[in-house]
């Protein structure tokens, strides 16, 4: 339902987003932002290693693989909000996330570890976000699928993609084993 394949088409990547942004229905995305972090640790309580590792079926991501793509991606957003805030109109290039977990090997990563470095550099880009100024966000960064984008609409999507992937988690933790 929510692939970002690397190569999509930009007509695709447009409509990613905005199926993601959707996923925020009527909240605030920095409240969102605030609140990612503890949801996950609320969501994870009492799962077992085993539990942690089971992909949602075969070729799709374990809740410890959604764990790092959030880490990493919040490692790239990060690069992204300070390139966007320091320079004008800086070109934002995409990554393969496929390609990132599989060669920065995901499935071997600790959720722990993961959740912790998610965390921390959550909390460096949200001191960043809670001290700008109404014109910062207007600020534009050219990403290299989705072309112009404002600070605020990257806050929207960054947001939406939380929600997709606490949804993610959920889904995959209600689950029960697939048979391979």
């Amino acid at each position: 339902m929510f692939s970002n394949p690397f190569a999509s088409a930009p007509g695709q990547a447009v409509a990613y987003s905005a199926a993601v942004i959707e996923l925020l229905g009527d909240r605030d995305p920095l409240d969102v932002l605030r609140r990612t972090a503890d949801q996950l640790d609320e969501s994870l309580r009492g799962l077992t290693p085993d539990e942690m590792r089971r992909p949602e079926a075969p070729g799709k991501w374990s809740i410890g693989q959604v764990l790092r793509h959030l880490a990493d991606s919040e490692i790239v957003w990060a690069w992204r909000l300070r390139l966007v805030l320091a320079q004008d109109r800086p070109t934002l290039t995409g990554y393969d996330q496929d390609g990132w977990a599989e060669r920065l090997r995901y499935e071997g990563a600790d959720p722990a570890t993961s959740l912790r470095e998610f965390r921390t550099v959550r909390e460096g880009n949200l001191r960043l976000l809670e001290g700008l100024a109404s014109e910062d966000l207007q600020r534009v960064g050219i990403h290299a699928e989705r072309g112009a984008q404002t600070l605020a609409h990257m806050i929207m999507l960054c947001a939406g993609h939380d929600v997709l992937h606490l949804q993610q988690i959920d889904r995959i933790k209600n689950k029960g084993p697939y048979l391979a």
